[in-house]
């Protein structure tokens, strides 16, 4: 891959010196994973960063016999960074929702282009503390209808991970419990209710394989969510 489409699809490496970017490319490993394998797993300690080239992953996190989703995280993020920085055991799991091709860089490697490149450095503090706003929003809305909690999630993964197409944005079909899990609604029998109402409005539709899921109005739902 050159740097260009190396930046291109990595927000995180927009500020990096054309150095940082050769020498990242030169020790980066691809990695390949079907749908529902881990990609990570909890209490594993952090041995590398992984940058998300295609596909879908859940970040989940185990209580006993139960899981919950956290995030759900698409083309050009990354993740991993946590247990790096914090030299601890990581808190959460990482599963693929879908064929997902990764690379990865190793926690001493990233590290030390940390310090090495100060501006990327400075872009990676920003991209965390835009997680930590997104998380503040999600809090704001957890006493809104789900109909706008659901909209809110559907929209803003679409607009950071999504496909644009013709007629709309193309994005996996999640999991009823995964979105219901990271919409913050407590059933996810509700969930499937509400997809089937924004079907039958043709704001959304699902194709005939079943894996993704088409937003044929996101000003509408985006409208919705701000409400």
């Amino acid at each position: 891959m050159q740097t260009e489409a190396f930046t291109e699809l990595f927000p995180l490496f927009n500020a990096a010196s054309q150095e940082t970017l050769e020498w990242l490319l030169s020790v980066a490993v691809q990695h390949d994973y079907p749908p529902n394998r881990a990609v990570l797993m909890e209490d594993s300690w952090g041995n590398a960063v992984y940058f998300i080239s295609s596909g879908w992953v859940k970040v989940r996190r185990l209580s006993g016999d139960k899981d919950m989703t956290l995030a759900v995280l698409g083309r050009g993020d990354f993740f991993g960074e946590m247990a790096i920085l914090d030299e601890s055991p990581r808190s959460t799991d990482v599963i693929a929702l879908s064929n997902v091709e990764l690379f990865s860089i190793s926690a001493q490697r990233f590290i030390q282009t940390l310090f090495k490149d100060a501006q990327l450095h400075h872009r990676l503090l920003q991209l965390m503390v835009k997680r930590i706003r997104t998380n503040n929003i999600r809090l704001q809305l957890r006493r809104k209808p789900p109909a706008i909690k659901l909209a809110y999630t559907l929209a803003s993964l679409a607009q950071q991970y999504g496909q644009q197409v013709d007629d709309g944005y193309e994005m996996a079909n999640l999991p009823p419990q995964d979105l219901a899990d990271i919409s913050e609604i407590n059933n996810a029998d509700d969930v499937k209710k509400l997809m089937d109402k924004l079907t039958e409005k043709k704001w959304l539709e699902v194709d005939g394989t079943g894996r993704v899921l088409k937003l044929l109005n996101l000003r509408q739902l985006a409208q919705l969510a701000s409400q």
